[in-house]
C-alpha cells in the first residue's frame, strides 16, 4: 500500500501545470474520506479482510495520493509564476553575484539574485557579450552590482518536441533574463544607502558563507584548470564540478552521438565514489589509532555520519544538482532504516527518496533528470535484487570475478537502455544504437579510474598545489586515452542520432511494456509486455482524420497539413543562422516524430527566403520527400524532385482539396526580382466540414498580389487567413480584408521581433472589421482539427500553465472556433 501511495503521490506532482479543474473540486472530499477510513481502521470498526473493503481502501488512498500531490505541485507553480517576468523592457537594477558563472562560445550567463524588485530577492540570469574567457563581463562572486540591460523574459517554440525554454526556467528557478549593457560595480556604503542591509545581514549567515565558499572553490578549480596545459581541460572540470564552461562545443556533440551525454553530468556514482574514499581513509585512522571505536559501535554505525557528510558536502559542491540529491536522499532513507533496525527494501527506498525530494522541490518533476536518474536506479536496483536472490556459489579465481562483473555491467547497460527508451524518446526524440557499447567501454574507465583519480587530486590540490596538479596532468593522461577510444569507436560505426516518429500512443505503448518487463517476478507474465508494445510495429494513430498544424518555429512560417494517409508541407522556417540555430533539426523536426510522421508526399515552398526555407537542408535530412514546390528552382535538390508551384494546379486528397492561386505562370520569369510578391498563394478547402472550412495561406505576398487575387477570384471565401508576410503593414489592406471578413486571422510571427509584426496598422485594420487575430508567438502552434465534420482550434500554449497567453482564448472564442 505505502509503495502505492508514495508513487500516485509523484504522478500527482508530475501533473503540474497541467488543468484538472475536477480534482480541485473533490480533493477535500477525498482527504476527509480518507481520514475516516484511517481512523475506522485503527478503531477496528472495519475489517481490512474483505476483499470489498480493500479495493475501497486502494482506490480512496491512491486517489487521494494523486489529487493531493496534484494540488501541492499546483499551489507551488502559483507562488513561481507570480514572480515570473513576461514583458521586456529596458531595466535599471540592483543584483548580488552568489553563483558561478558559465561561459558559452561568446556569450556568459550568470544567475544573480535580483533585490528590490519584489518584496523578497528573485533569479535571474544575465546575458552577457564576451570575446573570451577573462571577461571583465563577469561578476565577481559575493560583490552587489548596478545593471542596467534590457529584460529578457523567457519564450519558447511552443510546439511540441521542441526545447521547452519556459519550463527550464522556471524549474531552474530564474524568473527572467537580462541582456547587460552596463554594469557598475557597489560598495558595501552604496548598498547599505540603497536599503539593502538587511540582505547584507543575511548573507553573513553560515549557510549563505558556506554557498558561497563551495563557489568561490568551484571558480579556483576552473581558473587553476584553465590556465594549466592541458588537453582535456572541458572533461576535466566538467567530471569534477559539473561546470562545462571549458567543454568544447565539438566535444559535446561527440559525447551525444554516442549516446553517452549523461556522463558529463555529475551524477550519484560520483557522489559515492567521493563518500566512499572519505569513508575508507577514516576506517583506516580509526583501525590505527582509534580501534576501541569499533567495540562500543559497530562498523557500520562509526562510519554512517561521516559517510552521509561527504555525500551532502559533495552535493553541496556541485550545486544540488538533482541525480546527486538523488543520491543524498537514498543514502539518508537508507541509513535512518538501519538505524531503525527495519528491513532494507530497494523499491521502497527509491519511492520515499523521490518523494521526498519533490516535496521540498516539485519543481524538479519537470527536468529530464530526475525521470532519467530515478528511472536508471531503478533498473539497478532491480538487478541488484536479481543478484540477491541467486544462490551462493563456491569459491571463484580473479579471472571468474572480473567476467561476473563484465557480465554484470553488460547486462544494466542494455536493461537501462531498453528500459528507459520511452523516457528518451519524450524528452529528446532520438537515440543513438550505439550507447550501450558506448556506455560498457567508457564507465568502467570513469568510474573506476578517472573519477576516482580526479577528486584525489582535487583534494590534493587543496592541501598542496603541486601534488594535485600531477594527479591532474595523469587524470588527463587517461581523457586522452579514452578519447582515443570513443574517436576509433566513432570511426569505426560512424554513429548517428536517430530520429523516430514517437506518438503519444507509441510511448504509452514502449512505458507499458518495459513496466510490465522489468517487474519482478511473478507479479504478470512476461509475455504481456510483447503484447504492450504491438502498437509500436504497427504504427498506430490517434490523430483526427483531417489536422492543419501552424507551427510556432519564430519569426518565419511552417505549415503542415495531415488528410488521411497524404502529409504535406508549407515552408519549413529557418534561423537566420540555421548552422547555428537550426530551426529544422530543433524545432520541425521533433514535431513531425511527435506527429508520427516518417515521410512527406509533398512539400511547398512559398518563395526561398530564409524564413520560409531555411530549415529545407535538415528536413530532407531527417526525412524522405517525394515533391518540392516552389516559385523558383531550389538548389541541391534533384530535377525530378522539383516542380514548379503556379495558379491552375490543384491536388484533391480525402477530406480537401488544394489549390494555388499565384503567382500565374508567366510570372514566374519575375520571382527574382521580387520574391515575396510573386510567393505561392495556397488555397486549402475542407469539403467535408461545416462552419470553418476555407483556408487561405498568403506566404510573404502583399498588396499588389491581394488586388490580383481580388480580381481573379471575386468570390473567393476565407473562413481562416494566415496573413501575408507575418502581418506586415505591406500587406492585409483593408480592402482585401473588408471582402474576404475572414473569421479568424492568423500570423506566423516571432516573439518581441525585431520587425513589430504583426505591424499595429494591420491590427487597427482587424480591430476595426471585428476579425480576431491569432498569433504564433501568444497561442503556439495551432492545430484546426477535423472531428465529425466540425473543424476545432487547439493552441499549444493552453495545454500547460506556464505557458498559457490570456488574448488566445478571447481570440478563439471570437472565432467560433
Amino acid at each position: 500500500m505505502l509503495k502505492l501511495i508514495l508513487l500516485s503521490w509523484i504522478l500527482g506532482i508530475a501533473s503540474m501545470g497541467s488543468s484538472l479543474p475536477l480534482l480541485f473540486s473533490i480533493w477535500p472530499v477525498l482527504f476527509i474520506l480518507s481520514l475516516i477510513l484511517v481512523v475506522l481502521i485503527q478503531l477496528k470498526w472495519v475489517k481490512t479482510d474483505f476483499l470489498a473493503i480493500k479495493i475501497v481502501q486502494v482506490i480512496l488512498f491512491v486517489s487521494t495520493a494523486f489529487s493531493s500531490g496534484h494540488y501541492y505541485a499546483d499551489h507551488a507553480l502559483t507562488k513561481r509564476l507570480q514572480f515570473r517576468e513576461t514583458q521586456p523592457q529596458q531595466v535599471e537594477v540592483v543584483v548580488y553575484a552568489d553563483r558561478l558563472s558559465e561561459f558559452k562560445e561568446e556569450t556568459v550567463q550568470q544567475k544573480v539574485q535580483v533585490l528590490g524588485w519584489h518584496a523578497k530577492p528573485v533569479q535571474w540570469l544575465l546575458l552577457m557579450k564576451s570575446s573570451g574567457y577573462q571577461s571583465p563581463s563577469s561578476l565577481q562572486l559575493g560583490q552587489y552590482y548596478r545593471i542596467q540591460g534590457r529584460l529578457k523574459p523567457a519564450h519558447s517554440y511552443a510546439t511540441s518536441g521542441a526545447f521547452d525554454q519556459e519550463k527550464w526556467w522556471l524549474q531552474q528557478n530564474v524568473m527572467a533574463g537580462l541582456r547587460v549593457d552596463m554594469i557598475q560595480p557597489l560598495t558595501t556604503e552604496q548598498v547599505t544607502a540603497l536599503g539593502f542591509s538587511a540582505h547584507q545581514r543575511q548573507q553573513q549567515g553560515w549557510w549563505m558563507q558556506f554557498r558561497l565558499y563551495i563557489e568561490q572553490l568551484r571558480y579556483g578549480y576552473r581558473e587553476f584548470i584553465q590556465h594549466q596545459p592541458f588537453v582535456q581541460k572541458g572533461l576535466l572540470l566538467g567530471l569534477l564540478t559539473g561546470d562545462r564552461s571549458l567543454l568544447s562545443a565539438h566535444t559535446e556533440a561527440q559525447f551525444q552521438r554516442l549516446g553517452i551525454s549523461h556522463l558529463l553530468a555529475i551524477s550519484g556514482p560520483h557522489v559515492l565514489i567521493f563518500a566512499l574514499l572519505v569513508s575508507w581513509l577514516l576506517q583506516r585512522i580509526i583501525g590505527r589509532y582509534r580501534p576501541q571505536l569499533y567495540l562500543k559501535w559497530p562498523k557500520v554505525y562509526v562510519l554512517m555520519l561521516p559517510f552521509l557528510g561527504a555525500v551532502l558536502g559533495y552535493c553541496a559542491f556541485v550545486g544540488f544538482e538533482i541525480p546527486a540529491l538523488r543520491t543524498l536522499l537514498m543514502s539518508i532513507v537508507t541509513v535512518t532504516v538501519i538505524l531503525l533496525q527495519q528491513p532494507l527494501r530497494s523499491l521502497s527506498i527509491l519511492l520515499l527518496s523521490a518523494s521526498i525530494l519533490l516535496l521540498f522541490d516539485p519543481w524538479s518533476v519537470l527536468s529530464a533528470a530526475f525521470w532519467l536518474s530515478f528511472g536508471a536506479s531503478f533498473i539497478l536496483l532491480r538487478i541488484y535484487q536479481t543478484l540477491q536472490q541467486q544462490p551462493l556459489g563456491t569459491e571463484i579465481t580473479g579471472l571468474q570475478r572480473f567476467f561476473q562483473h563484465f557480465r554484470l555491467l553488460v547486462e544494466s547497460q542494455g536493461k537501462i537502455f531498453i528500459a528507459l527508451l520511452p523516457l528518451v524518446l519524450i524528452f529528446f526524440q532520438q537515440l543513438s544504437w550505439i550507447a550501450p557499447l558506448a556506455n560498457i567501454l567508457t564507465i568502467p574507465i570513469l568510474a573506476g579510474v578517472i573519477v576516482p583519480l580526479n577528486i584525489v587530486s582535487a583534494c590534493l590540490y587543496l592541501i598542496w598545489e603541486p601534488f594535485g596538479s600531477l594527479g591532474f596532468q595523469i587524470t588527463d593522461h587517461l581523457l586522452n586515452l579514452m578519447m582515443y577510444l570513443l574517436n576509433g569507436m566513432e570511426h569505426l560505426f560512424n554513429p548517428q542520432l536517430h530520429r523516430f516518429a514517437a506518438t503519444p500512443l507509441i510511448i504509452v505503448s514502449l512505458g507499458l511494456g518495459m513496466l510490465l518487463l522489468f517487474l519482478p517476478r511473478g507479479v504478470v507474465p512476461k509475455a504481456w509486455s510483447a503484447l504492450a508494445i504491438v502498437p509500436v510495429f504497427l504504427g498506430f494513430t490517434t490523430h483526427p482524420q483531417w489536422t492543419l498544424h501552424i507551427l510556432d518555429v519564430g519569426q518565419g512560417q511552417a505549415i503542415l497539413l495531415e488528410d488521411g494517409q497524404h502529409k504535406l508541407m508549407i515552408d519549413t522556417g529557418g534561423y537566420y543562422r540555421e548552422d547555428k540555430f537550426s530551426i529544422g533539426q530543433q524545432v520541425v523536426l521533433p514535431y513531425l516524430s511527435r506527429q508520427g510522421i516518417t515521410q512527406l508526399q509533398q512539400l511547398f515552398l512559398s518563395h526561398l527566403d530564409q524564413d520560409h526555407s531555411g530549415a529545407l537542408g535538415a528536413v530532407l535530412k531527417g526525412l524522405p520527400v517525394q515533391q518540392i514546390l516552389a516559385n523558383e528552382i531550389v538548389p541541391d535538390i534533384l530535377p525530378q524532385q522539383f516542380q514548379y508551384c503556379h495558379a491552375g494546379q490543384q491536388w484533391r486528397f480525402e477530406h480537401s482539396q488544394l489549390r494555388v492561386l499565384s503567382p500565374i505562370y508567366t510570372d514566374l520569369a519575375k520571382v527574382k526580382s521580387n520574391r515575396n510578391e510573386y510567393s505561392c498563394v495556397l488555397y486549402l478547402q475542407v469539403t467535408q466540414a461545416q462552419g470553418i472550412q476555407n483556408f487561405l495561406i498568403m506566404g510573404d505576398a502583399g498588396w499588389e498580389t491581394e488586388y490580383q487575387l481580388l480580381q481573379r477570384y471575386p468570390d473567393l471565401k476565407v473562413d481562416v487567413l494566415v496573413l501575408g508576410h507575418h502581418g506586415s503593414r505591406h500587406s492585409s489592406s483593408y480592402a482585401f480584408l473588408q471582402q474576404l471578413k475572414p473569421k479568424l486571422a492568423v500570423a506566423s510571427v516571432g516573439w518581441d521581433n525585431r520587425y513589430g509584426h504583426p505591424s499595429q496598422e494591420l491590427q487597427a485594420r482587424l480591430r476595426e472589421l471585428g476579425i480576431p487575430l491569432l498569433t504564433t508567438a501568444q497561442a503556439g502552434t495551432l492545430q484546426f482539427q477535423l472531428n465529425e465534420q466540425e473543424i476545432k482550434l487547439r493552441t499549444h500554449r493552453q495545454q500547460w500553465r506556464w505557458l498559457q497567453r490570456e488574448p488566445v482564448a478571447d481570440a478563439v472564442l471570437r472565432s467560433g472556433l
